[in-house]
């Protein structure tokens, strides 16, 4: 996941995903990164990474987020 860039973070995986699909849907690849601990799950966020040059497009999808 080097050289990856975090374009979105929120609290739960439900909607983490929906940003991935979102993207995916208009062709940008990204990853979803569980960082919640799993015992005490109000700690921790969902991160969603892209690769560098699928930056701007990212932030510009998932503005409404």
């Amino acid at each position: 996941m080097e050289g990856w860039v975090l374009v979105y973070s929120c609290s739960d995986l439900f909607t983490a995903e929906l940003a991935r699909q979102a993207l995916l849907n208009s062709g940008v690849e990204s990853i979803v990164v569980n960082k919640k601990d799993s015992f005490y799950v109000t700690i921790g966020d969902v991160e969603l990474y892209v690769e560098p040059t699928n930056v701007a497009i990212a932030t510009e999808l998932l503005k409404d987020f």
